[in-house]
């Protein structure tokens, strides 16, 4: 199987956390979906499998227009084999959660929606320069249920300057209490070239130190898995077999097709591809009838690394028969020796031939897989 991702480059807001786009103009959206879609075409022998997912996601897709969603899925159902039953996942705004919106979004087949929540602190809200207050992400979440929607992830944001324990309580007990089937939960992250970055660099902003983050996320995973939550993946948490089937894909070295500026496309074996981040270059190449890509072509050790990396988040954890039988590669002849004296027990077991993190262990996810890198075959 696999899946497609279109990255929408354009944000509602100017995030203090992130440094997409910040545009409402619709004659450059209307031109950035026609160039889209001209990529689709361009593309169309990519993908050799079914379709399982398509994903909107990147900065705000739910600033699109119905139609505009609707000639993008138009071109995929005539390019490519979809899955009768493929998920397809639309991340939203609150304040873009209209009656006429999910109306609209259903009509196309959309089964999936992302509401970008964040917190209910409204403090926070404004902190982060969000648009919406916690009035319309409350509203936004029964009225999609209302309108039929009954597989909805929330996006919850922890860690930010300031917040307590209390508060990410109070939070926590908001999101269960609107009964969603999935809850992406991040520790917020100062990035560099946003405004969070800056007011770091200049010392205005003392972000949470790492202790507090790391009792943030454990006291995250106790609340939601008491509360009947499966701790799938690092920072996703889902009722029973209601996982991201689209994330997973990556997680699980599927291929994927990533259409639009920043996107990331995987062939599933040797190359990733990796689109021009620049909206106006972009826009450009598409014109000139150039495939706006980067391609990497990935060594063994490459795609080794990448697995660990990827499985070691996950609940499946890394398969070693699947090490051993893709790429004729022991893990454990290699780095046994490291995992039983560093990690065993506390941070990690081995169960049914899979190496799987502990709670603790998640909070290293990132040194513990680079620890089990290789550095070439």
């Amino acid at each position: 199987m696999s899946g497609i991702y279109f990255h929408i480059p354009y944000c509602k807001q100017a995030c203090y956390y992130c440094d997409f786009h910040f545009s409402t103009n619709r004659n450059t959206q209307r031109e950035m979906v026609r160039a889209m879609t001209t990529e689709l075409e361009m593309r169309n022998d990519f993908l050799q499998q079914p379709v399982e997912t398509i994903y909107f996601g990147g900065g705000t897709p739910s600033l699109l227009e119905i139609k505009q969603i609707a000639a993008l899925l138009e071109k995929v159902y005539a390019l490519f084999k979809v899955e009768r039953q493929a998920e397809i996942t639309l991340e939203a705004n609150p304040d873009d959660v209209t009656k006429e919106n999910l109306s609209g979004w259903k009509s196309l087949g959309i089964n999936r929606l992302s509401i970008g929540i964040q917190t209910f602190q409204q403090k926070y809200l404004h902190y982060m320069n969000r648009v919406h207050d916690t009035s319309t992400a409350q509203k936004a979440v029964e009225l999609a249920q209302s309108e039929g929607f009954h597989n909805i992830n929330l996006d919850l944001i922890y860690g930010i300057p300031h917040q307590t324990l209390q508060e990410l309580y109070d939070d926590l007990l908001k999101f269960v209490a609107l009964r969603p089937q999935h809850i992406s939960a991040y520790c917020l992250t100062i990035e560099e070239k946003t405004v969070f970055g800056n007011l770091f660099k200049k010392r205005k902003l003392t972000p949470l130190s790492d202790e507090e983050t790391a009792d943030f996320f454990v006291k995250v995973s106790q609340f939601l898995t008491q509360n009947g939550f499966e701790h799938y993946e690092v920072s996703n948490f889902c009722l029973p077999n209601y996982y991201s089937r689209h994330n997973a894909s990556y997680w699980q070295s599927k291929p994927y097709l990533g259409i639009g500026p920043s996107a990331h496309s995987y062939d599933g074996n040797m190359h990733r591809y990796s689109n021009v981040s620049n909206n106006a270059n972009y826009l450009q190449l598409i014109r000139q009838k150039i495939l706006p890509f980067h391609i990497e072509k990935l060594s063994t050790a490459n795609r080794i690394n990448e697995y660990i990396m990827t499985s070691l988040r996950t609940k499946w954890g890394c398969n070693l028969k699947y090490l051993q039988h893709h790429f004729n590669y022991d893990l454990l002849a290699q780095k046994g020796k490291l995992i039983t004296q560093k990690y065993l027990g506390k941070y990690l077991n081995i169960e049914n031939h899979c190496i799987v993190l502990t709670l603790e262990g998640k909070l290293l996810a990132n040194t513990i897989a680079s620890e089990l890198f290789l550095d070439d075959l």
